[in-house]
């Protein structure tokens, strides 16, 4: 009998010393805290069947609490790898492999502790590999290198659909393309780029090859060489193969695969003035006496062919109704091509004055915009010549040169045969309005002889 007996004394002296006299041991010291008078609970305490009770409430927990923890380490939890590799094991020299995709993703299946064993490997590695395969087109498995046996896994995809063709080579010109060039010194500009190679070695199918319009090296001048004028060597300048429509083309071998380039950086300027530009009418019998702009001439920065044909900037100002001194604000327009100006706004001051107006004779009438083909002339002497009323305050006529007054007519679009073309009048000076007395002449357009 005391055999049989001997297991259960056994547990229940290890129940005794691990639940119940430590449980025991916290209740007096939590009443001793509480200040509680111990004969309250002392009378339930001493009856042993109460911390049987109480252990076994407490063994019941804490074995839902284990038995939870367990479980999760034991039920099933998936897990995904996204954008994993893909190796292709193929002849590199004679083939190319259209199709497959760069990346997969891999979706892992087990227990909570093989999933973190499979992750500590790091061995996530997915092969295609098409020694044996012909050429054609192939609807192929992915493979993945399972590292923990217990772990199941999907691919997705799993299978591709690729096409295999003979590896073609053709010569195409390299040209270059320049980019980040707003993050060029503004007052910089790159003059002059010369590439290590003229052109290059494409290898891909022959498909691929007919596609491919032009290649061009990219050259970034954002580079922290480029940073004042001069002669720099940039490295390693990756290649781009493009379609005839500018779209990138991918899975072409390029041979070499990069260049260097000699680029040249100068820093042009040119200074130009800035001029005032008028629109709309002053108010009947007022005219612009006096025009002063707190900027008058701007600094230029651009390409040397751009700044060429730059011979000032506008600050246009609407006078429409003016019959009083005024101030403008006016934000100067920056023209097309140029990189940096010098200043952005200008102030510009206008005073008026009581209109008068003068008439002045202008000849020759000149003739602008006619065909190559054709020779006009006017038909009548009267055509020659034309009467300008100029109107403007009196200090700014009597200083009037007539040769800074031209009339002119805009043979854009005429033909054959004799016409009535309209008079235009430009004149130098903004503060001076400019009208013909006779709106249009008569011209006869012939064939040139």
């Amino acid at each position: 009998m005391k055999k049989i007996f001997f297991p259960f004394k056994l547990i229940y002296r290890i129940i005794d010393r691990l639940i119940i006299a430590p449980l025991t041991k916290l209740v007096f010291l939590i009443i001793k805290k509480l200040r509680v008078s111990p004969s309250f609970l002392e009378k339930y305490l001493n009856k042993p069947n109460i911390l049987i009770y109480v252990s076994l409430i407490l063994a019941v927990m804490m074995f839902i609490f284990v038995d939870n923890k367990a479980t999760k380490l034991i039920e099933n939890e998936a897990e995904i790898l996204e954008r994993q590799p893909i190796t292709l094991i193929y002849n590199e020299e004679a083939f190319v492999v259209e199709g497959l995709p760069k990346t997969v993703d891999i979706t892992l299946i087990g227990r909570r502790s093989d999933l973190y064993l499979a992750k500590q490997l790091g061995n996530h590695k997915v092969t295609l590999d098409l020694h044996g395969y012909t050429i054609g087109d192939h609807k192929v498995k992915l493979v993945y290198n399972n590292s923990v046996e217990t772990v199941k896994y999907k691919l997705d995809p799993s299978t591709v659909q690729i096409k295999i063709s003979d590896k073609i080579s053709d010569s195409k010109v390299l040209a270059y393309d320049l980019f980040n060039q707003d993050k060029l010194d503004p007052k910089l500009s790159i003059a002059t780029v010369t590439l290590s190679n003229s052109d290059v070695i494409v290898k891909s199918s022959q498909t691929t090859i007919d596609k491919i319009a032009s290649v061009k090296a990219l050259v970034d001048v954002s580079s922290d060489k480029l940073t004042s004028a001069g002669t720099f060597k940039l490295e390693n300048i990756p290649l781009v193969a493009y379609d005839e429509g500018g779209k990138i083309i991918n899975n072409v071998e390029m041979v070499p695969a990069r260049v260097s380039a000699d680029v040249i950086v100068s820093s042009n300027s040119v200074e130009v003035p800035v001029k005032v530009v008028t629109t709309g009418e002053a108010t009947v019998g007022f005219a612009i006496s006096e025009i002063n702009a707190s900027v008058s001439k701007v600094t230029l920065y651009g390409d040397q062919s751009i700044l060429e044909d730059i011979k000032f900037v506008e600050a246009t100002i609407d006078i429409k109704d003016l019959n009083a001194n005024k101030t403008y604000n006016v934000t100067l327009t920056k023209p097309k091509g140029i990189r940096f100006m010098s200043a952005s706004t200008t102030t510009i001051d206008v005073s008026v004055q009581q209109e008068t107006s003068i008439e002045t004779e202008i000849s020759p009438i000149i003739f602008r915009n006619l065909d190559e083909k054709y020779a006009a002339t006017a038909s009548s002497i009267q055509d020659t010549s034309v009467t300008v009323i100029v109107k403007g305050v009196k200090s700014v006529l009597n200083s009037l040169d007539p040769a800074s007054i031209t009339a002119y007519i805009d043979l854009t679009g005429y033909g054959l045969g004799t016409h009535n073309v309209p008079i235009n009048i430009e004149g130098r000076d903004v503060r001076l309005s400019f009208t013909p007395k006779v709106k249009t002449i008569s011209v006869k357009i012939e064939n040139k002889r």
